[in-house]
């Protein structure tokens, strides 16, 4: 049975067990964990909090070898943990693969920022002083994720969190704690100092409740729904901590009439379906002007249609299972709601029945849609896509932005006048040309506006935003 790893040892919390089962067939348990509480958080922080001195005054060399060495180690086990992730959280073997990949550069790239932590030094206005603008970490740093990326969201938070020296408490999504503790583990062999990480697998109603809450905790980052940002977002307001949230998306793709046709096909069915379109990122609103509209329905209908639905780990298979039976349910229920709104259904919409027990769902696409419909403003986040059409380009403009959300936006057109007039008025935090919404690299700013995002950004070099408070000191030279 596996355990969470609390001040540099691995620590059972009792007898109160959790099954990892693989949705691609339920009969299969991936693994069995000791079930945390609030006690093992609580230790976690404290542990956490006494290591926070040495480790926020460590080398940017100790950093670096950390980092540099869970990196290599990831990127050297890429097939097995990729296939690892794959059976516990339901994604194809090639994007299995893909994010462990993406979780080792990640870590490569944070590595390097470790010696490269700058700073400023500016003449005061006041003759003989000089300022000193440095970076310092936060402190203790409470990680809560999601369960749809269960290896490169951990990687994207915990990565920066030690490279700018601040100690963490990671408390990962309880339906895929397998990937997690892969990563802890290797971690745990990096040479960080006890303390410094700490990973606590449990409820969120009793772990993530006791990091949320702690005043030892200086910022916490979330990545989830968005009533439980709210809620962090407000918590962690109240004491003065730190909070970054990236949260839910209803992502849109517009086709225009001058797209390529079999191009626009492409990036709606990838940034739709795959992953099952369980990505925040997904193009869920398809906005195609009247021009192309039917011949891209019939396209983009035949291509759905075409493909294969099955286990994860087949080779053969393009859109794995949902992940969870609550998640099935959603989806299903969404389903029926696009219904009764009046929405036509053009593909999907039922189970899949397969070889094996698992949450197996038709890609599904709908049509006859306006955006006043719950089925284009509230985030599914399940293989179903909306498609609407419009007259023009203002048209469509106006219908993408029309949204609570604002993560990710796309459009699809042979037109310079168009791409850039969007990239500059689209209402979301990533905006991409003829490339589908769902797919940012592990070294650029990640988050949106609106509902989709609060605090700093993720990855890259923003990241430093959030894992650091900056200092200014000034000195006169008698």
């Amino acid at each position: 049975m596996k355990t969470s790893y609390i001040n540099g040892a691995f620590i059972s919390a009792g007898n109160n067990v959790l099954e990892n089962k693989n949705p691609s067939d339920l009969s299969d348990i991936v693994d069995r964990f000791s079930r945390a509480g609030r006690a093992e958080a609580e230790q976690a922080v404290a542990a956490a909090t006494a290591a926070t001195p040495a480790w926020g005054t460590s080398s940017p060399q100790e950093r670096f070898d950390a980092l540099d060495f869970i990196g290599s180690e990831i990127l050297s086990r890429r097939e097995e943990l990729g296939a690892l992730l794959s059976r516990e959280e339901g994604k194809t073997l090639p994007e299995g693969i893909g994010e462990v990949t993406r979780a080792g550069y990640l870590f490569k790239f944070f590595a390097g920022e470790a010696v490269r932590i700058g700073g400023e030094r500016l003449e005061s206005v006041r003759k003989g002083a000089t300022v000193d603008i440095t970076r310092e970490p936060v402190g203790v740093v409470g990680i809560i994720t999601p369960w749809n990326f269960p290896i490169a969201i951990p990687a994207w938070k915990i990565a920066p969190a030690l490279c700018y020296g601040n100690c963490v408490v990671f408390k990962p999504a309880e339906l895929v704690p397998s990937s997690a503790w892969a990563l802890a583990e290797i971690i745990s062999r990096s040479g960080l100092p006890a303390g410094v990480f700490n990973m606590v697998v449990g409820p969120g109603s009793e772990v993530g409740d006791a990091i949320i809450g702690s005043d030892a905790v200086q910022a916490v980052t979330f990545t989830g729904s968005v009533n439980t940002g709210s809620m962090i977002a407000q918590r962690c307001a109240a004491r003065m901590a730190k909070a970054q949230l990236e949260l839910g998306g209803k992502n849109p793709l517009i086709v225009l009439d001058d797209a390529n046709l079999e191009q626009a096909v492409d990036v709606a069915v990838q940034g739709g379906f795959y992953s099952t379109g369980q990505r925040c990122t997904a193009s869920s609103r398809v906005i195609v002007t009247d021009g192309i509209y039917d011949d891209f329905i019939q396209r983009f209908v035949e291509k759905t249609q075409a493909l294969r639905v099955g286990p994860a780990l087949d080779e053969t298979t393009q859109i794995g299972p949902v992940a969870s039976e609550s998640q099935l349910r959603q989806d299903l229920e969404y389903i029926d709601i696009a219904k009764q709104e009046g929405a036509t259904l053009l593909a999907g919409g039922n189970r899949v029945e397969a070889d094996s027990d698992g949450y197996y769902l038709q890609p599904t696409i709908f049509a006859d849609v306006n955006n006043a419909m719950r089925i284009c403003q509230e985030e599914v986040f399940g293989p179903v896509v909306t498609v609407s059409r419009v007259a023009d380009y203002e048209a469509a403009l106006a219908e993408a932005n029309d949204t609570p959300f604002g993560l990710s936006s796309g459009i699809c057109t042979t037109s310079l006048k168009y791409a850039e007039h969007y990239k500059r008025h689209a209402k979301a935090g990533m905006v991409m040309v003829n490339m589908p919404t769902a797919g940012v690299d592990y070294h650029v700013p990640f988050g949106g506006s609106k509902g989709s995002s609060y605090g700093p950004r993720e990855q890259g070099r923003y990241a430093a935003e959030f894992y650091t408070r900056v200092k200014t000191a000034y000195q006169f030279a008698n």
